[in-house]
């Protein structure tokens, strides 16, 4: 039995086993199938829940904002931008009422476990500003802690001593998550305070002095970061759906 079309290219009909070929040889093709099934658990759920209900004003009024923001207002260029991407009215539609639901389903699916969630990502959401010196021997490390309890400028001899790229920044680093820390270095800087010096801390057979600039502690009043959390719930609930599920490849 023959395999039916999947597409065509310069009117060349490309049956589905050619094409399933392809994405193998490109190494597409499990992403390609967790593209489907990721669709299919998404829509299965649309589908069978009764609590996504989205009232038609809303739809209307995205449609509305596209056209205005995308200058599709008139009849005749809308209809031409819609043919040139492929889709129709009613498709189009369809899917800004498809975006609105899934927005609510990840809402539904993910808000009761987000203060959970948050907690146990906290260490890897808080972040701190710090900067370091890092030399190869422990006492040149701890004479350079001296000489700057006695005044001298730690900028300065994080440009002339450290070994480390960000000298060049005056041994700044920035915002790092506590999460990624080594663990003498987290301990030390947890009982820290804004402005303290840490150190000499051994890390990887160098020595290091670091000084707290700030901290940055995560909270769920962040909105983006509650959208991160909520997307990344989301993410977890579909690859556990997905497992679930039963699939076979057939091309016969």
């Amino acid at each position: 039995m023959e395999s039916l079309s999947f597409l065509s290219i310069n009117d060349h009909p490309l049956p589905i086993t050619q094409a399933v070929k392809y994405l193998q040889a490109s190494g597409k093709l499990s992403q390609f199938i967790g593209d489907i099934l990721r669709q299919y658990v998404i829509e299965q759920e649309i589908q069978t829940r009764d609590d996504l209900d989205i009232n038609p004003a809303l739809t209307e009024q995205a449609v509305i904002d596209f056209r205005l923001k995308n200058q599709l207002t008139q009849p005749q260029t809308f209809q031409e931008w819609l043919q040139t991407n492929g889709t129709d009215y009613e498709t189009f539609h369809r899917s800004i009422t498809l975006g609105f639901k899934l927005e609510k389903l990840k809402t539904l699916v993910t808000q009761p476990h987000i203060p959970e969630y948050f907690i146990e990502r906290k260490i890897y959401l808080d972040r701190v500003v710090i900067s370091r010196i890092i030399v190869d021997s422990q006492e040149l490390c701890e004479e350079l802690r001296t000489q700057i309890e006695e005044g001298a400028s730690f900028e300065q001899l994080a440009r002339e001593y450290s070994l480390t790229d960000d000298r060049i920044m005056n041994g700044m680093m920035g915002a790092i998550s506590r999460g990624t820390m080594p663990d003498k270095l987290r301990a030390a800087i947890d009982v820290a305070s804004s402005g303290q010096l840490v150190g000499p801390i051994e890390l990887e057979g160098r020595y290091g002095l670091f000084r707290v600039e700030q901290f940055l502690p995560a909270s769920l009043e962040d909105t983006q970061l509650q959208q991160a959390l909520q997307n990344e719930l989301f993410e977890k609930w579909l690859a556990e759906k997905i497992q679930k599920l039963t699939v076979k490849l057939q091309m016969g």
